[in-house]
């Protein structure tokens, strides 16, 4: 919120997941699209408050469900390194064809570090796919790097039963890894959390990188 101007904005927010983003934007004044492949995050997502100007539809990436230069922001936020490696450059042009002269790519991915990664490493650890997804931001010629920083986010999951779900939602995969390691992974989660009134808190660095296109 303190990188982007929303108000009055067109934001596709790919991957959006739950839709908690998209509502986050839209309460701001902006126009959203949220765009997800998961039925079950597309389920949770469809299932929540219509906000302002907002709408979530199914799709990818890598083909985004819009019209040439229909939007003024796309924002890959944790989603660009669950592109299929060999979609996401197509990914980032997709972004490109989408967005107005001028208009902004906002991507926001977890580094390979902080105690959050290291909890969630046994079940898929994503340091190779997050790294792919860095080196694809260089290659899209229509997007040119604008800014780069990190801070550091904190990760509040109510109990183990919420950090499951969370997990499993971005990859159905995941769920059988769990229930393979599940005392191995209550007792890390017990371990990495520092417990608070409103669950288990976890920090995890993250990097932020603007992209102009031109």
């Amino acid at each position: 919120m303190e990188t982007l101007d929303l108000e009055g904005k067109r934001v596709i927010d790919v991957g959006c997941g739950d839709g908690h983003l998209v509502r986050h934007m839209a309460r701001r004044g902006a126009s959203v699209l949220g765009v997800e492949c998961s039925a079950r995050q597309l389920a949770k997502a469809r299932a929540g408050e219509t906000v302002g100007a907002m709408d979530i539809i199914e799709g990818v990436g890598q083909a985004l469900p819009a019209a040439d230069a229909s939007a003024d922001i796309v924002v890959f936020f944790n989603s660009l390194h669950h592109v299929p490696a060999e979609h996401m450059e197509t990914a980032l042009a997709e972004a490109a064809r989408v967005l107005v002269p001028g208009g902004t790519v906002y991507v926001s991915e977890p580094l390979a570090e902080g105690v959050f990664y290291r909890t969630c490493r046994p079940i898929d650890d994503e340091a190779e796919v997050r790294a792919l997804a860095y080196r694809a931001l260089g290659a899209c010629p229509q997007l040119r790097m604008e800014r780069e920083f990190t801070y550091l986010h904190t990760v509040v999951m109510r109990d183990y039963e919420a950090f499951r779900e969370r997990i499993i939602s971005a990859n159905a995969e995941r769920e059988a890894k769990f229930a393979a390691m599940d005392g191995e992974m209550r007792a890390l989660f017990a371990a990495n959390g520092t417990p608070t009134p409103d669950g288990m808190e976890f920090d995890q660095p993250m990097r932020v990188n603007l992209l102009r296109r031109a």
